[in-house]
């Protein structure tokens, strides 16, 4: 039931209308004239400066360092008012910054609260598609062929490995075969498209993803060279289902219902205001 009533969008802005009524109280300024002379420090407020005291001592305060406790917090409270009472919060950006993120963190919990239903989740998957896409992955073997040392007769050559490679039960080792370079490996395994474009060029990576799975082909040519390949196993792209992709599409949700709630908590409050702006003359050329 109480899942239920918390996925409820009128529970989300009853929620945030609750959160303004608090809000409103809270950042009231205490020097106003009704609290302007009085402090009062409830039970509550001394059970926490208590709390604080044991968390970070491991113990419970003694009765005069819990008077301390009181003190230092009666001090902080008449400082804190008569600097508002003086204005001293007005054009200080690290203050005006600081009271802004409190109000943003306000609308964060309630967007805490809201939990996704499976349509909701799907709605949002199809929606955005291309933030879940994932990417094809290819393992393949390569016989690298260096274009400079078979000047004129590099497809003659790529032609001999490759009917020597696809022999039925070919005992052929390929890694022995071809031209040596340092920079290659002669196998990848489940390696990202875009990683087989940063190694080999975006050109090899669009044609090798073509070929077929277990026949050695090519020659491919790349910025190296050339390559006889062989597809040992190709998993293709595409966008995930949602059970595949449920911790990340929940992620973006939440993301997503933050902005939402945040932005519907600042309308609602720049609702309050008489919004007028006198912009500076341009200035003449």
């Amino acid at each position: 039931m109480l899942k239920s009533l918390a996925r409820e969008p009128l529970v989300h802005f009853l929620i945030l209308g609750a959160l303004l009524f608090f809000l409103d109280a809270w950042l009231r300024p205490p020097g106003s004239p009704a609290t302007r002379g009085e402090i009062v420090v409830g039970e509550a407020r001394v059970r926490s400066l208590a709390r604080n005291f044991g968390r970070t001592w491991q113990r419970p305060p003694t009765r005069v360092e819990l008077e301390g406790l009181v003190e230092s917090y009666v001090r902080e409270e008449v400082l804190y008012r008569e600097a508002l009472a003086l204005g001293l919060d007005r054009d200080d950006a690290i203050i005006r910054r600081r009271l802004q993120q409190k109000v943003e963190f306000v609308s964060d919990e309630a967007a805490a609260l809201a939990r996704p239903t499976e349509d909701e989740l799907n709605a949002y998957l199809q929606a955005h598609p291309d933030a879940f896409r994932t990417e094809p992955r290819i393992s393949f073997a390569q016989v690298f062929l260096d274009p400079g040392k078979h000047a004129g007769a590099l497809d003659e050559y790529a032609k001999r490995l490759l009917a020597a490679l696809n022999r039925p039960h070919s005992a052929a080792d390929f890694a022995s075969l071809g031209d040596r370079l340092a920079l290659l490996e002669p196998r990848y395994e489940e390696i990202p498209q875009a990683e087989i474009e940063r190694l080999f060029g975006t050109d090899f990576a669009d044609a090798l993803v073509r070929q077929p799975v277990g026949k050695w082909v090519g020659p491919i040519r790349s910025g190296y060279g050339a390559h006889l390949v062989r597809i040992d196993d190709l998993q293709p792209g595409g966008v995930p289902s949602l059970e595949e992709a449920r911790p990340l599409v929940e992620r973006e949700w939440s993301n997503r219902k933050r902005q939402e709630l945040g932005k519907a908590l600042y309308e609602k409050l720049r609702s309050k205001y008489a919004i007028k702006v006198q912009m500076p003359e341009a200035p003449q050329p």
